[in-house]
This record gives C-alpha cells, sequence and structure tokens, in this order.
C-alpha cells in the first residue's frame, strides 16, 4: 500500500539529467512504498532549460495529494518554495539552496570531484588550467569552487583570463569556448568544464580547427553521460551517482513529512572523477562485453521506439484530424497508459490562487470528477495507474501556447531518462496538443467570423431583417416553387411608411430608427416562419407572403399589417403615429418573375399613394 506521494518539480520531466534524477528517486520511493510524481514548469516546447530562463510557475499542482515537494535545479524561483514551506508542505531542493526559506538541500559534492579532476590534470604537468561553465547555477558555480580550491592548494594562482562564464550547459556553450582559446592564442592547456555537454562541444569544436585533445588541450567534464564514453577521444568526467542522488532526496524528504518539526537539513552526495582519455590518461578502450552491446541495442531499440511515437504525435495532432484532441484518443499512439486534459474553468483564464480545471477528457482513467482546483489535479483515479516497480509515474506538463493558457494535461507513464532533457514525450505531447487546441479555435473563429460577415452581408444593420441582397434570393427561391407547382401562389407587398420623415425632423434621426425597429418587430410578428419580411432601405419594408390557400388569402395579412403600424408608438415617452401605404403583387396575376412582381408591388404602392393624396 503506497503511503505518501513527492512531487518534484522540474524544468523538464525526463532526459538524461532531470529524467535520470527523477528515475532515481522513485526508485527509492517504490523500495519505501512510496510513489512521486513529476510536474513540468517551463512551457511545453521549451528548447532547453538554460535559454528559458527560469519558469515563471506560480500555482500549486497537485498539492493536495503530496507529503513534500522535491524541487530540481531551475524549476521555480525562491518565492515558490517558500510559499510552499509556508503551507506546510517540506520542501527538498536538489543541486541548490534558497537562503532564508527554511527549506532542505541535497547536493552532489561537487567540489570533491572537482579536486580529483584538477589534481589529475596537475599531475599530467599542468598548470595553464582553464575553468568554464554556466556560472548562474548555484551547482556550477560550486564546481568552480572546487576548482580554484585545488589550484590555491597546489600553489596555482586561478587566473582571471582562464575563466570562462558560459550562457548555457550545452554543445553551443563549448563550442564558444574554444573559439575564445583559438583567438587568445591557446592560453591554456587544460580546461575543466561545467558540464559533460559543454566539454563535448568544445572537443568538437576544436577538431573542426585542427587541435588535438589531450595533445593541444586536454579536457574534463562534469556528469557522466553516456555521450562522453563513446566521444574520440572519451571524456574524462566528474561522475554524480543520480542513483544515489536522488536516493538520499526521497529518504530526506520521508524524514521530513514524518516529522514537519525537523529543523532544515543539507546533505552531500559524493562524486567522483573517472579517467579516460580527454585528460591525458592512458586509454582503457571502449567497455565491450556481450551484455553492453546488448544494452546499447536496447537503447537504440528504445530511440526508434521513440521516433516513432514523436512522429505519430505530430500526425495525431497536428494533421487534419478527425476528433477532438481534448478527447485524448490520440494517447492510444503513445506509451502512456492514461491520462486526463484539463482546462481553464469559464472564459480560459485562469483566475485566483488555486483555479479551476474543467476535466474535459480522459484516456483509460475512468470517470473522475468533471471539475477540480488545480491543486487536487490529477484526479485521484490516474494514480492507481502507475506501476511505480515498472518505472510508471504521473507526470504533469502545462498545455500552453504564445498566445494562450489552456490548462494542464496529466498522463500515466514510463520515465524517459536516456533522451536530452527537453525530447521526452511529455514535453512535445504538452506543446502539440496546445498548437491543435490553438488550430482548432482559429478555426471556430474564422467560421464565426464569417458567419458573421455572411450575415451582415445578408441583413439590415439596423432591424436585422433580411436586406436587398436576401429578398432577391427569398423571391427567386419562391418563384421556382410556383414553376414546380402550379397550386403554389405567394405575394409581394411593399410598404412604405407615411410621415416618417416628420419623425426624423421633429423628433431626431435616433427616435426614427427606433420607429423602424419597432416596425420591424410588429411585422416579423404578423407573418409565419416561412415568410420574409425584408427592409429595402429608409421607410420602405417587403413582406413576402410565400404559400396561401385561396387567391385573396394576403388580403387578411395586409389588413393586419395596416392595423398594428398604424397603431401608436411610443418614444422616449412621446406616441408617434404614422401612415401606411401598402402595394400588393401576386404570382397568380400572369407572371411569377420575383422582379416583375416587385416592380409591380412598388408600382401599386405608388398608386396607393396616390389615391390617398387626391383624398
Amino acid at each position: 500500500m503506497v503511503s505518501r506521494t513527492f512531487g518534484i518539480l522540474s524544468p523538464f520531466v525526463g532526459g538524461d539529467y532531470y529524467g535520470a534524477i527523477i528515475a532515481g528517486v522513485n526508485g527509492a520511493a517504490v523500495a519505501a512504498g512510496d510513489r512521486v510524481m513529476a510536474v513540468q514548469t517551463l512551457d511545453p516546447g521549451s528548447y532547453s532549460a538554460d535559454r528559458s530562463g527560469l519558469p515563471d510557475f506560480r500555482r500549486p499542482v497537485a498539492w493536495q495529494h503530496l507529503a513534500g515537494l522535491i524541487v530540481l535545479p531551475g524549476a521555480v524561483d525562491a518565492a515558490y518554495a517558500r510559499s510552499a514551506r509556508l503551507a506546510g508542505r517540506p520542501v527538498v531542493l536538489v543541486g541548490h539552496e534558497v537562503p532564508d526559506s527554511d527549506c532542505s538541500s541535497v547536493l552532489a559534492d561537487s567540489r570533491s570531484g572537482v579536486r580529483e579532476a584538477v589534481a589529475d590534470l596537475a599531475g599530467h604537468g599542468h598548470e595553464r588550467i582553464a575553468f568554464a561553465g554556466n556560472l548562474a547555477h548555484f551547482d556550477v558555480r560550486e564546481r568552480h569552487e572546487g576548482y580554484r580550491e585545488e589550484l590555491l592548494a597546489r600553489q596555482l594562482t586561478p587566473r582571471p583570463d582562464l575563466l570562462f562564464d558560459l550562457n548555457d550547459n550545452h554543445e553551443t556553450g563549448g563550442e564558444s569556448v574554444a573559439d575564445a582559446l583559438i583567438r587568445a592564442g591557446m592560453p591554456a592547456t587544460a580546461v575543466v568544464t561545467g558540464t559533460d555537454r559543454n566539454a563535448i562541444g568544445l572537443i568538437r569544436r576544436l577538431a573542426q580547427a585542427g587541435y588535438e585533445v589531450p595533445g593541444d588541450l586536454a579536457v574534463v567534464g562534469f556528469d557522466d553521460i553516456a555521450d562522453g564514453t563513446y566521444l574520440r577521444p572519451s571524456l574524462s568526467t566528474v561522475r554524480q551517482p543520480l542513483d544515489a542522488l536522488g536516493a538520499a532526496v526521497h529518504a530526506l524528504a520521508r524524514e521530513l513529512a514524518a516529522d514537519p518539526g525537523r529543523p532544515a537539513a543539507v546533505r552531500l552526495v559524493p562524486t567522483t572523477f573517472v579517467q579516460r582519455d580527454s585528460c591525458g590518461c592512458p586509454s582503457r578502450g571502449l567497455p565491450v562485453s556481450e551484455a553492453r552491446t546488448r544494452e546499447l541495442f536496447s537503447d537504440v531499440r528504445y530511440l526508434q521506439a521513440t521516433l516513432n511515437v514523436q512522429y505519430e504525435l505530430g500526425i495525431e495532432l497536428l494533421g487534419a484530424h478527425e476528433n477532438d484532441p481534448r478527447g485524448l484518443a490520440w494517447m492510444e499512439s503513445t506509451p502512456a497508459v492514461g491520462g486526463c486534459l484539463g482546462l481553464w474553468r469559464g472564459d480560459g483564464e485562469p483566475r485566483g490562487a488555486d483555479p479551476l480545471l474543467d476535466v474535459v477528457g480522459e484516456f483509460r482513467a475512468g470517470d473522475g470528477p468533471r471539475s477540480v482546483p488545480v491543486s487536487a489535479f490529477p484526479p485521484p483515479g490516474l494514480f492507481t495507474l502507475a506501476d511505480g516497480p515498472a518505472g510508471d509515474i504521473v507526470f504533469v506538463v502545462p498545455v500552453r501556447s504564445a498566445s494562450r493558457d489552456w490548462g494542464a494535461l496529466a498522463a500515466v507513464g514510463r520515465i524517459q531518462a536516456s533522451t536530452p532533457p527537453g525530447r521526452e514525450m511529455m514535453n512535445q505531447a504538452g506543446a502539440l496538443l496546445a498548437a491543435a487546441l490553438d488550430r482548432d479555435a482559429m478555426v471556430a473563429s474564422l467560421r464565426d467570423q464569417e458567419e458573421r460577415l455572411r450575415n451582415a452581408a445578408l441583413h439590415d444593420h439596423l432591424t436585422g431583417l433580411p436586406n436587398r441582397v436576401l429578398l432577391a434570393d427569398r423571391l427567386q427561391q419562391a418563384g421556382l416553387r410556383a414553376a414546380r407547382q402550379p397550386g403554389h401562389r405567394f405575394a409581394v407587398l411593399l410598404l412604405d411608411l407615411d410621415g416618417f420623415k416628420a419623425v426624423n425632423d421633429s423628433l431626431g434621426h435616433a427616435a426614427g430608427d427606433i420607429l423602424l425597429v419597432e416596425v420591424a418587430r410588429r411585422l416579423t410578428g404578423l407573418v409565419r416562419q416561412s415568410d420574409t419580411v425584408a427592409r429595402l432601405g429608409g421607410d420602405e419594408f417587403v413582406v413576402l407572403l410565400d404559400g396561401f390557400a385561396t387567391r385573396d388569402g394576403h388580403e387578411r395579412v395586409r389588413d393586419a399589417i395596416t392595423a398594428a403600424i398604424t397603431e401608436p408608438f411610443v418614444i422616449d415617452g412621446c406616441p408617434v403615429e404614422v401612415g401606411l401605404s401598402i402595394g400588393v403583387a401576386l404570382s397568380t396575376d400572369g407572371s411569377a418573375d420575383p422582379d416583375h412582381l416587385l416592380r409591380e408591388a412598388d408600382a401599386a404602392m405608388y398608386r396607393e399613394k396616390s389615391t390617398a393624396r387626391r383624398r
């Protein structure tokens, strides 16, 4: 039986750094009867944690489920960690510290491993040893301190011109160091880098420029990622055992959860220097064995499967999908064993400290609550699908694009600890889902706009009645019906208000507009749904009576219209009366041509006006 759930906040929820730590924590948690869930704090689709900067992540995702929080480097700002502590939740920081926060930390003892590396380089006769790393990060600053300590212990003064503060922890940072060293005439004979990826980029750029490692420059990295082993030359590095780090993190989080009043603690996990070719040590060759070969082949198959999943995701979510992406049917093409999607309640903008999510889609997760605060997301039923010993955990990623914050996606699946950070399925799924929702919203908006434009083109802007264009179509349809059905009759009534100009002149055009709207309302209340009331312009209206049983069936409607329109109107508290002239043309008078009938009704209306003036 699971006793506690611990939440891991991480810029990404997979990769050979973040994913490896998450896997280490999960392994220790499962052994102790606990479980973990991982929450991505960077926007989905982010390229790298370094380039994206510190996420603006403030929401208490899943707090109601959690016995404590584990915060990986670069996941949230100090204010978030402090707020969690104030809310009574234990917080364990991994690889960094937050002063005055009452948060505990588990740190890799970077200084000791780097000191071993510098000692090894000095043993090869190097005195001009450089350091290159992204000093914005606490753990890289610790590595730099270890470098300084060992130089000073050997009476070697750290040189400012041999310190390179990089913009990132990736290959591009290492390439910039190589360029700087080459421009300066290679002032260093050895370099310690903040990460293995920095070192890989450095070695690659030096090789392109014709320099040899370790002959022209000895290189040492940090992290001991798999890529370094198969680099040529193989990369000497400092290993931080991420499984041991994860185990220490879980042990401390469990102790703090059991004893909330316990003071904050800091624990160190040893690091060790790994000698390989790039520092100048004798080559030991590749670690080749049947077991290792099978392991590498398994990795290749896994990466092929990952590529297939990424491809299927792109087709499902960015192609011409038939199913609403909210329904999560696209998860069938992924290794996920369950999932649910929550979209922000109401107009889509999260409001308050603990905004509500509407659960709009589920995949193998059963029927959970349809609306939950973000602190209770995902619903508890999703956790029952996670097979912890097999490496399954619950992941949560934001569903957010550059234009809109949609909500959050939760899924149960395997921890991906062998891909580069940010290339795991959850990051891509969140990004592609946000893009799919953006597209659907855009298509719906364009359809609405098209309908509004069509409506505006066919209706009078003041009264909302059909205009001359739509009336012509209705008249044409009536004429076609009369041609097909010999017994079908229709009538065209052309109406003109008598005295409308006097209303405009005495009460103003606003009052005249109100009068026209009221006339339209009375007319539409007198006819059937199959009939049409249209406004031609000014104070002229047309009533199309489409189908009546007897030849004089239109006369009853004409009389009702006359009675209704000549009844006084009340505008701004004033009674207003107008007269009415009506011209009638019938389809049974020898022609069913719509234009002819409209002209006949117009002529009849003016004859009636003339007769009225003579009277």
